[in-house]
């Protein structure tokens, strides 16, 4: 895998550079600016661009800007923003086009580096890796809107629910949370009927389906 990282903090860059490199993905180029990462993204063609959001000049959402215009400009590279907290704004822009190859997490979530790594893999396999964080937001927003659906889900369902919306295999989910993988399949069948979705064993369109209907729960009139 090819990557191109902004961050504008050096040593943070440079420390995921080498966190990145030591796990086989290679460092295309580590730059501090949006501006930069757009010219390196148009030269280079990277499978993978992670950036923080939060760039010079402002400080404020350049490189989520920048992390936009990749999506619609270069629809064949993934991309990643990282933040030290969540917004809803920013999940919001970056999930709209309603689209796989998109990540955001937690800078907070790099310590772990295995599952760091295999959220960017997946990311760049057209997958989604949303942070748990990230994933609350989006359920809570839902649930404010007031729509039947997340009302008919049980607790467990609902924690099924979140680990899809992280991009979770079945497997996975079901050593999270201590359950067969027949159970959870049963879970992941009703969460669909409550939400009229086709039933998709594949991974990433049951976690792009799962993402708009959130979304879009949040999105209608009454949420917050």
């Amino acid at each position: 895998m090819r990557v191109v990282i902004a961050e504008d903090e050096l040593l943070l860059r440079e420390g995921l550079s080498r966190v990145l490199e030591g796990d086989g993905i290679e460092v295309l180029a580590a730059v501090g600016t949006a501006v930069e990462l757009e010219a390196d993204v148009a030269q280079l063609a990277p499978d993978l661009v992670i950036t923080d959001i939060r760039m010079p000049p402002t400080h404020t959402d350049e490189g989520l800007q920048a992390a936009v215009r990749i999506r619609r400009r270069h629809p064949g590279t993934a991309v990643v923003v990282l933040s030290q907290h969540v917004q809803r704004r920013y999940a919001d822009e970056l999930l709209a086009p309603g689209e796989g190859g998109v990540g955001y997490l937690l800078k907070q979530r790099i310590a772990d580096i295995g599952t760091f790594t295999a959220d960017l893999r997946r990311v760049r396999d057209g997958g989604t890796a949303l942070d748990p964080e990230v994933v609350a937001v989006l359920l809570t927003r839902a649930g404010k809107a007031g729509g039947p659906a997340l009302g008919a889900l049980t607790p467990r369902q609902l924690e099924v629910l979140g680990l899809m919306a992280e991009g979770r295999s079945n497997a996975r989910i079901a050593a999270r949370l201590g359950l067969s993988e027949k159970a959870v399949v049963q879970h992941t069948s009703r969460i669909y009927d409550a939400f009229a979705l086709p039933v998709d064993p594949d991974d990433h369109r049951r976690v792009l389906a799962v993402v708009r209907f959130l979304s879009d729960a949040g999105g209608r009139p009454g949420a917050q």
